[in-house]
């Protein structure tokens, strides 16, 4: 029987929103429907009965102190990504998504799958601080990117516009300073600074791909790219073979540095060769990029991990 350890019997389901959270137990059926704030989660937690083990999906921070305040209580928590929930949620056939249906499914997923599943451990303060700050970045670069798109062709707009984006661009770099400082204060300058000599590889790629690795211990460069979601979903049945894709799983914006280091170092000399020789094997640009930037990501994480100077490919 597929459960997440012997010692844990009941399974929770939770899905989370803003202000509210919505919690259904495998073993009572019974769904209820709290406040998502810190004293509503403590009461709940108060009247659990044992140790149980919680299946709660990952939103962009809303889940963060039910995370935390449940992990301390000392009950196992599974923080389930959400592409891959969403195609379980299609494979059990569910026609809806409802906040009740998708707290259901969550319990039956960690009932079904827990055996193959790994308990959640709370990330450091500086590991979630850094990925904050990357996300609000990468936030304010794509608004401004679609401002700009919007109201270039408005004439009457033009001053305004150049007023604004400034503005933004300004609090864009106030954002990289901040990341700066929070890698020197932990003292991961060095090693940013050391991963910024490869080539392809700029600040900002290798200050998130640093603070990646800060997440935990991995145990190969195999890993790390998994946990980067470059990892590859083979399709294949009998003789039909369907196109590999990535998994994509984690944050997206990783992936969108690693994307365009990829676009940068294949136009180096160190690894213009490699990126022609794909492109000679019929492969498209894009899937030479995925394949770069994977190169890239293991090249960086042997660098992390050893301590070791760069040896660039290209003098």
């Amino acid at each position: 029987m597929a459960m997440p350890s012997s010692e844990h019997s009941t399974i929770i389901g939770v899905d989370v929103a803003k202000a509210e959270l919505v919690i259904y137990e495998d073993s009572s059926g019974q769904l209820s429907t709290i406040a998502n704030n810190k004293t509503a989660i403590k009461q709940w937690i108060k009247a659990l009965h044992g140790k149980v083990s919680i299946a709660i999906e990952a939103t962009n921070v809303y889940h963060l102190l039910f995370t935390d305040m449940v992990h301390e209580a000392g009950h196992t928590l599974y923080l389930m990504d959400g592409y891959a929930l969403s195609h379980y949620r299609k494979g059990i056939g569910s026609r809806a998504k409802t906040d009740p249906i998708d707290a259901r499914v969550l319990a039956r997923y960690l009932k079904n799958e827990g055996a193959n599943l790994t308990p959640w451990t709370p990330p450091s303060t500086l590991y979630r601080d850094l990925v904050s700050l990357f996300r609000r970045r990468a936030m304010l670069v794509q608004t401004r990117t679609a401002l700009r798109l919007s109201w270039e062709g408005e004439p009457l707009l033009k001053s305004l516009l150049k007023s604004q984006l400034t503005s933004m661009k300004r609090l864009e770099d106030l954002i990289e300073n901040m990341i700066k400082k929070l890698l020197d204060q932990a003292g991961l300058m060095p090693l940013v600074k050391q991963c910024m000599k490869v080539e392809g590889i700029g600040f900002l790629t290798a200050a998130r791909l640093v603070a990646t690795y800060q997440r935990g211990e991995f145990k190969s460069a195999d890993a790390f790219i998994a946990f980067l979601g470059m990892d590859l979903r083979v399709a294949q049945s009998g003789k039909k073979k369907e196109r590999s894709t990535l998994t994509k799983r984690g944050d997206p914006e990783v992936r969108r540095l690693l994307h365009n280091a990829a676009m940068s170092a294949g136009r180096t000399a160190a690894w213009k060769t490699f990126y022609e020789d794909k492109q000679s094997r019929g492969f498209k640009k894009t899937q030479v990029l995925v394949m770069l930037a994977r190169k890239l990501a293991r090249v960086v994480f042997a660098l992390i991990r050893s301590g070791e100077e760069y040896r660039p490919k290209a003098a």
